[in-house]
């Protein structure tokens, strides 16, 4: 059974995103391997990576992962120019066998699931909060009424707008440099961005305020990434579950029942957070449970509906989709 959320214990930390263990060659007989398989040696093989770029950084690479010994906890990562621009162009590069590996941002990706593949990992979570930055080093409660506050999450805007501190919301578009340069120049008073971006091209020098669930509850799997794999590759579905990390997943999976079970997508007004946070037992027994706290916005933010509870960390698929109810 599900109960109210208590007491959290936050368990968030700054990740780099390409952060991994130990990977191990493939069989000679995977039906795509003649095609792929460039052997440096009888003990190296390369896993081919592509990347979705970020929409707020559209210039991150993908990759290459050079795997050097089948017992080596070594894995270089080799930077290349390919990128795509699209999340079904780049499935479908998957699909038809040209990379091995998608790495996609979490939230980007459609609640429905594509039986082509599977998430095979979901790598230790970034930190998932939303920050500010603003002019002249003001916090959020500091900015006057009439402030421009950039942003282009619906999301974002109804939570701004909930708070009712008469702050103008104006679209925001283009990448993490063009939207920072809007408060440096005057023409914004603010935006708000997530934290994990800021910290993946090191500008988290710039947040004047990192905003608490209490005052905005990020988008569901924000700060999380999916790795991604062929689900009929059984072989590297295993190699791959090395990089996953079981608190991360469980608080992603509640967080997108949630998202599902409100039949809402990525741009929706919709904000969740879940998280493993340690409870005490009638006998002074410490266990883990998952918290999970969710908000449905009108876009103006004339009403926003807020829930939270917290139940078994098997259980994440149920209570996000029960919170939701």
């Amino acid at each position: 059974s599900f109960r109210p959320s208590a007491r959290r214990r936050d368990r968030f930390g700054i990740v780099a995103d390409d952060q991994v263990q130990r990977m191990g060659p493939r069989p000679r007989d995977h039906p795509h391997a003649e095609r792929r398989q460039r052997r440096r040696g009888p003990a190296e093989r390369q896993f081919r990576r592509g990347d979705q770029p970020q929409r707020r950084d559209p210039d991150e690479p993908g990759g290459v992962l050079t795997v050097t010994g089948a017992l080596t906890p070594r894995l270089d990562l080799a930077l290349t120019a390919r990128r795509l621009d699209r999340l079904e162009a780049l499935r479908d590069e998957l699909a038809a066998g040209n990379v091995d590996i998608a790495v996609h941002s979490y939230k980007d990706l459609p609640t429905a699931p594509d039986p082509r593949f599977t998430i095979a990992a979901i790598p230790p979570r970034a930190d998932p909060r939303d920050a500010l930055v603003a002019r002249d080093g003001l916090v959020l409660g500091e900015l006057p009424a009439g402030s421009r506050i950039g942003t282009s999450a619906p999301r974002r805007a109804a939570q701004l707008l909930a708070l009712g501190l008469g702050l103008e919301i104006v679209p925001l578009r283009g990448n993490l440099d063009t939207r920072l340069a809007k408060v440096s120049t005057g023409e914004l008073d603010a935006v708000v961005v997530a934290r994990a971006g800021l910290a993946r091209i090191g500008r988290t020098d710039a947040i004047t305020e990192t905003l608490e669930p209490v005052q905005m509850l990020p988008a569901p799997s924000q700060g999380a990434l999916a790795v991604e794999c062929r689900a009929d590759d059984s072989q590297l579905v295993a190699v791959l579950a090395a990089l996953d990390d079981s608190a991360t997943r469980a608080a992603v999976v509640a967080e997108r029942a949630l998202l599902a079970e409100l039949e809402a997508g990525c741009t929706a007004p919709v904000g969740a957070l879940a998280e493993v946070v340690e409870s005490i037992d009638e006998d002074g027994r410490v266990f883990d449970e998952l918290s999970v706290r969710g908000c449905a916005a009108a876009p103006d933010g004339s009403d926003v509906l807020r829930a939270s509870a917290v139940g078994p960390v098997e259980e994440a698929a149920r209570l996000g989709a029960a919170l939701a109810r």
